[in-house]
């Protein structure tokens, strides 16, 4: 269902709305890590501080608006970007957070206009109010993870890094409710190796991979503002079956030091789902193979809560 060729469109369709965030080459030594170098895309610099613009754009230029508008439930991340995406083709946006999101991504949320509305402590409390808004209002729902248009606008962080460093065998993504790294797969198609790296307080795709199917799983830990949906979506659950080639779990004491290792080395302030996929190396939760050419996505950088000491 998403294909290479729709990804493409999408990003044709999309470029004029997004940034074309910068990949560097680093010393992997600087991380502690076995590769000689290491490949990092930026996302974070990505309008409203992560990949999400993409699929929100995507949604909003390929689908019909209701006069009502639309809204999102969102950890945080997605709310914003779906934010700003409205306020850009000036459509009226309401977006539904729970009590866990940053104060970093609530302020984003309200200062591009849209209507915000905190739902309970986790993102499936949000989701269930923004469901119960779309059958009173008639709004257009646009799904954070679980939705094709989502997918094929995440899918163009892997398209356009290919175009950017397309010397790469292996790419480590963050996963939450697995439309980026499930997107970024369906992109490369099994070209390169692709493994998710998730919270051990929020092990969605690995439950779900565990068990055949999607699953809930825990929804904890400090990155539970971007990656702890508590359930792997149904689309994309299919696609990172087939095509993640396996998940590392980290800890919060890991993504911590993670973040702290951007900030030392590249003064990159990364929030804690920005930073996880960058945790499995500096943790040594993934081991790279001898000559692997490894790539990470830094994939967020909404916070304001950095311990950077």
């Amino acid at each position: 269902m998403i294909s290479a060729k729709d990804i493409s469109l999408a990003y044709e369709l999309i470029t004029p709305h997004i940034r074309r965030t910068p990949v560097i080459e680093v010393d992997g030594a600087d991380f502690g890590c076995a590769v000689e170098t290491l490949t990092l895309k930026l996302e974070l610099l990505q309008h409203a501080g992560s990949f999400k613009a993409r699929g929100a754009f995507t949604n909003l230029l390929t689908r019909k608006v209701p006069r009502a508008g639309v809204v999102a439930a969102s950890g945080g991340n997605h709310g914003a970007a779906v934010a700003f995406a409205a306020m850009k083709l000036d459509i009226p946006a309401k977006i539904f957070v729970p009590s866990v999101a940053s104060p970093a991504k609530i302020q984003q949320i309200t200062e591009y206009g849209a209507e915000l509305v905190i739902a309970g402590e986790r993102y499936a409390d949000a989701l269930t109010a923004s469901e119960a808004w779309v059958e009173h209002s008639g709004a257009m729902p646009i799904h954070a993870f679980d939705q094709a248009e989502t997918l094929l606008g995440q899918g163009t962080v892997g398209l356009e890094l290919e175009q950017q460093a397309n010397h790469l065998t292996t790419l480590l993504v963050a996963v939450g409710g697995g439309g980026l790294v499930a997107g970024i797969a369906a992109w490369y198609g099994g070209r390169i190796k692709i493994v998710g790296v998730e919270p051990d307080q929020a092990p969605t795709l690995t439950r779900a991979l565990e068990a055949g199917q999607p699953v809930d799983a825990e929804a904890g830990g400090i990155a539970a503002d971007s990656l702890a949906p508590r359930r792997i979506g149904q689309l994309t659950f299919p696609i990172a079956q087939r095509l993640v080639d396996r998940t590392v779990l980290v800890s919060d004491d890991a993504i911590r030091d993670a973040q702290r290792q951007l900030w030392k080395t590249l003064r990159i302030v990364a929030e804690p789902g920005g930073a996880a996929a960058l945790a499995a190396l500096t943790s040594g939760g993934y081991v790279p193979d001898p000559g692997e050419r490894i790539s990470v996505l830094i994939c967020g950088g909404n916070t304001t809560a950095v311990n950077l000491d």
